[in-house]
């Protein structure tokens, strides 16, 4: 898949010889959603014999707009949504830089001076898109901008369960722990990205030595509590079962970091420093905190046993 970067400061040239079929939206989590109206803009690049494309923006509005603690976090970093498009079958990725250039870009500009100038013959996005300043332009109002040079599609809402699928609906189940529910509306288990870092050995001592993961700081990390979880490192995964909190059995709540530790089962090797993926598949337990370090032994070991049984079902 080819990755273009854009910025608005600088003049959109065309791709040399290439014509796009262009799907248009952030895409935070890529859910199934997003998936419809990407797969809606490969197939009509198939009809009118054109590339496939994304159009997505970094970083996230909330960056721009909202100040420091507005922030929203990722449910899909940069790299995990390029590699789902590349997996979906999008031949060019559009990566426009979200800044006050593109923010106060005209919906008249916007189409005239990026899309136009890019190309494209047909742009796909969700019914619900806007674009342009203030998000002042519709799907409606690109149809008679585009002035019949590129033609268009608005793609109704996808639902589950009754409820349309969306990024902030996502965000809301991983705040309360219910990650086998995202995990329907994105079509996959959630994922979190991060490096493991060396730890204190609490978990080694009690029988149950962990892997000590750091997401990236702009992520967004399911509820505290006790999980399932696939644990993926150097392209192979491995069952376990995970804590993500701030271990109030030792620390005080106030004064502790959020950690996420993943108990791989069967696997004992060194893995300080190397990227891991924690897939998360079910919610076991809320964080506790245990009155002696026996009633959390055997707790953990309850967990782990818990957990081998859910993987068992969903494996």
């Amino acid at each position: 898949m080819e990755v273009i970067e854009l910025q608005i400061a600088k003049e959109i040239k065309p791709i040399t010889n290439k014509e796009f079929s262009m799907a248009i939206g952030f895409f935070d989590g890529l859910h199934k959603g997003h998936q419809t109206v990407i797969q809606k803009a490969i197939d009509t690049s198939k009809e009118l014999g054109v590339t496939p494309a994304v159009m997505t923006f970094n970083p996230h509005p909330s960056h721009l707009f909202a100040g420091e603690k507005g922030k929203i976090g990722y449910i899909t970093p940069l790299e995990e949504k390029k590699r789902i498009l590349n997996d979906m079958g999008i031949e060019t990725l559009f990566i426009a830089k979200f800044d006050r250039d593109l923010a106060d870009l005209t919906p008249e500009e916007f189409v005239n001076d990026v899309l136009k100038r890019l190309n494209v013959r047909h742009v796909t996005a969700g019914f619900d898109f806007t674009f342009g300043a203030k998000g002042k332009g519709t799907m409606e109002q690109m149809t008679k901008l585009a002035n019949g040079e590129f033609g268009t599609t608005s793609v109704n809402k996808v639902a589950e369960d009754d409820e349309k699928v969306s990024s902030t609906r996502i965000r809301n189940l991983l705040s309360e722990g219910k990650v086998s529910e995202t995990a329907k509306l994105l079509g996959r288990p959630f994922r979190s990205i991060g490096t493991v870092v060396d730890g204190d050995k609490r978990g080694r001592l009690l029988g149950f030595p962990t892997a000590n993961i750091i997401p990236g700081q702009e992520l967004i990390v399911p509820k505290n509590g006790v999980y399932a979880v696939r644990f993926i490192v150097d392209g192979t995964a491995y069952d376990g079962v995970c804590n993500i909190g701030v271990k109030p059995t030792f620390d005080h709540p106030d004064e502790a970091r959020k950690t996420i530790e993943v108990n791989v089962f069967d696997f004992d090797e060194d893995l300080y420093g190397k990227e891991a993926i924690v897939e998360w598949i079910d919610h076991i337990r809320s964080e506790l905190k245990f009155d002696s370090i026996d009633m959390l032994k055997q707790q953990i070991a309850e967990d782990k046993q818990t957990a081998k049984k859910i993987l068992t079902n969903n494996y």
